[in-house]
């Protein structure tokens, strides 16, 4: 059977409204999303592209389709995701995501399966989590599960990239979401290293990243990052339409952010 074959459809109409959603989903509910970039992410054009991102929050996968389709749309893009939550969204299977069945022999053969499949394609992309649980971002050392490494020990020439994600409350009501491509490790052939060795590999990798992007969130500095998205700012309410009024009477612009004189 040719790779192609078992990689799944995906609804680029339905991916399309989802995204917008997305996009007005994560404005609504943070008050910035905040980009980092350690390497061009040019550099990466033609190699079929690993992502491994970290696995903080709920919002990751939010976080990972919007990232996905604002730098990367021009990929066939896929996502492994739990069976048993993909039974209760099974839209997600028209976006990319496909369903495996976590520590079983089962759901790690389809795992190698379709992860092959879509990185045997210059224009391939597969996001992981390979955590494969909720860790903190200061959790250190960083710890990733084993497939990443026996998937790209199959293959011949693949880019693995590191993102790094992390939310944080600085000076507003909302949070603040912030994101870090790290530096991609190019792969000629698989075969090179052991598994296990590219798990290492992979393992130091992302927690590079995750101390980089880390290190500039404590610093509060905002031009370290590009606005990716600008949400929801101000107390809300009575209180907020009482200082805009109170704005225009003195012939000034309202500026709800908290952080703002």
């Amino acid at each position: 059977m040719k790779p192609e074959a078992v990689l799944p459809p995906i609804a680029k109409r339905q991916l399309g409204w989802f995204t917008r959603y997305i996009h007005f989903y994560l404005r609504r509910n943070f008050h910035g999303m905040h980009l980092m970039q350690l390497s061009p992410l040019d550099n990466l054009d033609g190699w079929p592209l690993l992502i491994c991102l970290n696995h903080p929050s709920w919002w990751d996968p939010l976080m990972a389709v919007y990232l996905s389709q604002r730098f990367f749309r021009d990929r066939r893009q896929y996502a492994p995701i739990a069976a048993a939550g993909l039974a209760k969204y099974r839209f997600f299977e028209r976006l990319g995501f496909f369903g495996i069945d976590p520590g079983t022999r089962s759901g790690a053969s389809r795992f190698l399966e379709i992860g092959e499949a879509a990185l045997s394609r210059d224009d391939g992309a597969l996001w992981v989590t390979p955590q494969g649980h909720f860790t903190d971002v200061r959790q250190r050392p960083v710890h990733i599960q084993s497939g990443v490494g026996h998937l790209t020990q199959r293959l011949r020439r693949v880019a693995m990239l590191p993102v790094a994600l992390e939310y944080a409350f600085w000076t507003e009501r909302y949070a603040e979401a912030f994101a870090c491509f790290g530096q991609p490790v190019f792969i000629d052939d698989g075969r090179d290293r052991s598994a296990k060795e590219w798990t290492a590999c992979f393992s130091g990798a992302l927690e590079i990243t995750l101390d980089a992007l880390s290190h500039r969130v404590q610093l509060r500095d905002e031009s370290a990052f590009e606005a990716l998205l600008a949400g929801g700012a101000g107390v809300g309410g009575v209180y907020d339409l009482w200082r805009g009024l109170k704005a225009r009477m003195r012939g000034k612009k309202f500026e709800p952010e908290h952080g703002r004189i």
